[in-house]
């Protein structure tokens, strides 16, 4: 919720454009900065709900099988399709984990008396210092913890790897692929003749 604030924040005071709602000294709330830092903040939202989601429902394994599958066509190139996979299903894994950590520091914090509910935005932001140090610390952790245990399942990345189910796409996956694609053309359209949206 606080990096939500903190970006709506951020893209109201530094947008510069359209009508005036609000001016003291060098602080200008504008019409554009309103809408931006909506926008950003639906798209934030939008984004943490949709990789939440896609973690939840979908097993490890599943993941990143689906991205190989995907990337694969760039093997030819060079890319590292299971590497890649793996890499993006892992990060996409440890979201929840970092947000659950966040939290359990946070109540931390606030136990040994840090304030997070302060109106002033310079002492809110400086009580957010101390919980960086724990959360690398944990963050790091996590990931020896994770590397230990894949080298001792004797991981080798893509080589020599058979799947149980091969993966084939079927008639609502091409109807997705034709709806992204038809997404992302009249979105390159409306950025061409500069809609804003």
């Amino acid at each position: 919720i606080y990096l939500l604030i903190f970006t709506f924040i951020l893209n109201v005071l530094f947008t510069q454009g359209g009508k005036i709602y609000f001016e003291f000294g060098i602080i200008r709330i504008t019409q554009e900065g309103l809408h931006i830092g909506a926008f950003m903040l639906i798209r934030l939202v939008l984004l943490i709900i949709g990789a939440s989601l896609l973690t939840l429902v979908t097993r490890p394994i599943q993941l990143t099988d689906a991205l190989e599958s995907m990337l694969s066509p760039f093997k030819k190139l060079g890319l590292p399709a299971h590497e890649l996979a793996m890499m993006m299903t892992i990060a996409l894994r440890f979201i929840p984990t970092l947000l659950d950590e966040t939290d359990k520091i946070m109540k931390a914090q606030m136990a040994r008396g840090a304030d997070f509910e302060s109106n002033n935005l310079i002492s809110r932001a400086k009580s957010m210092i101390p919980l960086l140090v724990p959360l690398f610390i944990s963050a790091f952790r996590r990931a020896d913890e994770l590397a230990m245990a894949m080298e001792s399942r004797c991981y080798h990345g893509g080589e020599g790897r058979t799947r149980l189910k091969q993966i084939r796409y079927e008639n609502k996956d091409y109807v997705a692929i034709f709806i992204l694609i038809i997404y992302l053309v009249i979105t390159i359209i409306m950025r061409f003749i500069n809609f804003r949206y």
